[in-house]
C-alpha cells in the first residue's frame, strides 16, 4: 500500500469515527456498510469500542455488528459458516474479507500452497487466485511473491489484524520472553568483551616485557663491543685505542725504520771501501 493510500485509508477512518458519534440505527448501519468497501481500511477494533456501534449488539441490527466483528478477527470460512445468519457480503467486501483472511493464514505458514488458499477463500481457478494474491501485494496487505512452478505463495510479512483483548496476555508474555532472551545474549556479549579486555592487557603486558628484554639485550651487546679500560691491552702498557688510529700510526712510523736499514747498508758500503785502499797498500 502506498503512502497515499495509506493516508487516505486513515482519513477514511477517521471521517466515519466523526459521523459515527452522532449516528444511531439504520443510518449507522449504512455506514458501517460503507466501511466493510472502502479501500484502505482493514482494522475495525476502535470502531467496535465506540458506545453507539456495541449498541446494535443487542438490537435489531445485531447481524451487522456480527459482520462487523468478523471483518475485524474472523475469516471468509467462517463467513460462510455463518452466511445464513448475516447480510450478504458485496464483491468488494468479499475481496476485502479474503484479503484479511491471507493475513490470518499468513501469520501461521509462511509458503501458503494454492490448493489452501483455493479451499479457503472459494476461489473458482487459479487465475483468479493470483489476480486476488497480486491485489493484496499491491495493497501491501502481504510481501512477497507468487512461485506459479510449484503453486504457492511465498510470504515475507503482512500487515497485522486487530487483536482480541483475550490475546493480549499472550502477546505480553510473548514480549516477555522475547525481553528476557534479549537480556541473556546482552550478557553474553558484555561476557565476552571483558574477556576480549583482559586478553588485551594481558598481550600488552607481554609486549612491554619483550620490548624491555630486548632493550636490555642491545645495550649488554653494545657494551661487550667495546673493549673496557682495565681490559689485558692496558695491562701490558699498550693503550686501547681505535682500530683505524693504530693503522695510521703504523704507516707513520714505517720510513723511519726504512731509515735505519739505508743507514746500515751505507755503513757497510763504506767499510768495504776502506779495506780496499787498505788492500792495495799492502801490495
Amino acid at each position: 500500500m502506498s503512502a497515499a493510500e495509506v493516508k487516505a485509508g486513515s482519513q477514511n477512518l477517521e471521517q466515519f469515527l466523526l459521523l459515527a458519534k452522532s449516528t444511531r440505527g439504520a443510518a449507522l448501519v449504512a455506514l458501517i456498510h460503507q466501511l466493510l468497501e472502502c479501500p484502505g481500511v482493514y482494522l475495525f477494533g476502535e470502531v467496535l469500542d465506540m458506545p453507539n456501534v456495541r449498541e446494535l449488539e443487542s438490537g435489531p441490527h445485531a447481524p451487522v455488528y456480527q459482520l462487523l466483528n468478523l471483518f475485524a478477527y474472523g475469516t471468509y470460512c467462517d463467513y460462510r459458516e455463518n452466511a445464513s445468519s448475516l447480510p450478504e457480503l458485496s464483491e468488494a467486501q468479499k475481496n476485502k474479507l479474503r484479503h484479511l483472511s491471507i493475513v490470518s493464514l499468513a501469520a501461521n505458514l509462511k509458503c501458503l500452497p494454492y490448493s489452501l488458499l483455493l479451499k479457503e477463500l472459494e476461489m473458482k481457478n487459479v487465475r483468479q487466485l493470483e489476480d486476488l494474491l497480486i491485489e493484496a501485494v499491491y495493497a501491501d496487505i502481504i510481501q512477497g511473491k507468487l512461485d506459479q512452478r510449484n503453486q504457492q505463495v511465498e510470504v515475507d510479512c503482512s500487515m497485522g489484524r486487530d487483536l482480541r483483548r483475550g490475546e493480549l496476555a499472550g502477546i505480553s508474555q510473548t514480549l516477555q520472553e522475547w525481553c528476557s532472551g534479549c537480556e541473556a545474549v546482552l550478557a553474553g556479549i558484555e561476557e565476552q568483551v571483558t574477556r576480549a579486555n583482559q586478553y588485551r592487557e594481558q598481550q600488552l603486558k607481554v609486549k612491554q616485557q619483550v620490548e624491555t628484554e630486548v632493550s636490555n639485550l642491545q645495550k649488554t651487546l653494545k657494551a661487550t663491543a667495546t673493549p673496557s679500560t682495565s681490559g689485558p691491552a692496558c695491562t701490558a702498557g699498550t693503550p686501547s685505542q681505535d682500530p683505524d688510529q693504530h693503522a695510521s700510526e703504523l704507516r707513520d712510523s714505517a720510513p723511519s725504520q726504512d731509515a735505519r736499514q739505508s743507514g746500515k747498508k751505507s755503513s757497510k758500503v763504506k767499510g768495504l771501501r776502506g779495506s780496499g785502499k787498505i788492500w792495495s797498500k799492502s801490495n
